[in-house]
């Protein structure tokens, strides 16, 4: 870890540290995570940085366990179990909170290139390509007209209708790696279409991620197409 990333590590850190007391007295949250009052309050206050290994501890542990709270209680499913969760892909602070969170809790490898599918998932891409420093691309159900060369995938669903996304061929480069993500897996329809982009391109996959899994379908066949790592932050 160089110092940049420790750093950022660190301000995450207290990021999260200061979501959980909005709703926490330092008592309660030293409970919660193990850590004295008064360090917490020096933390939340801004007057020192934790270390490098207490940071990775909050973000790695209670970070995931906070956010996936967090992102529970904003999910509205409905009586037909369709998922609205405009109340976090609109919530770009929120996403930068997530994104350290994903890539210290789960075994993604640092990508190339994060790829999603327009339009839900653009803000979590934008998020997890910042944190990495990486580029952020999406595929789109339309080509540009102004994009002469294009990778194309294409599927025929149960009901009969042909999903087919297109990227531009220049976003990805042969060998890089690439993280594949969305706000919501639910059939892994979608993520099997990104993924087939990336093996058009040549490419390598990082890792398969969505903010929210509606059922394990989505994650299980996203499983069966790569032996990178796959989760989701929460499911319902």
């Amino acid at each position: 870890m160089n110092r940049a990333e420790k750093a950022a590590l660190q301000l995450r850190a207290v990021d999260v540290l200061r979501m959980l007391k909005e709703t926490r007295t330092y008592d309660e949250l030293a409970a919660t995570t193990g850590l004295p009052a008064g360090d917490l309050n020096r933390y939340v206050n801004g007057h020192v940085l934790p270390g490098a290994d207490r940071a990775g501890d909050v973000v790695e542990d209670l970070g995931r366990e906070a956010l996936a709270a967090e992102l529970d209680a904003r999910i509205r499913v409905d009586d037909e179990g369709y998922v609205d969760n405009t109340a976090t892909v609109f919530d770009q602070p929120f996403l930068d909170l997530v994104a350290p969170v994903v890539a210290n809790a789960f075994a993604f490898g640092r990508p190339d290139v994060v790829l999603t599918a327009a339009t839900d998932g653009i803000t979590l891409a934008a998020s997890l390509a910042s944190y990495y420093g990486t580029r952020c691309v999406y595929a789109k159900k339309r080509k540009e007209t102004a994009v002469e060369e294009f990778i194309e995938a294409r599927e025929r669903l149960e009901s009969g209708i042909q999903l087919t996304y297109y990227l531009p061929e220049s976003a990805i480069d042969p060998g890089e790696s690439v993280l594949v993500v969305d706000d919501l897996i639910r059939s892994g329809e979608t993520q099997e279409l990104l993924l087939d982009i990336v093996e058009t391109a040549d490419a390598d996959v990082a890792g398969v991620f969505a903010l929210i899994a509606a059922g394990e379908d989505g994650i299980e066949r996203a499983r069966e197409r790569t032996d990178a790592p796959v989760g989701s932050l929460t499911i319902v």
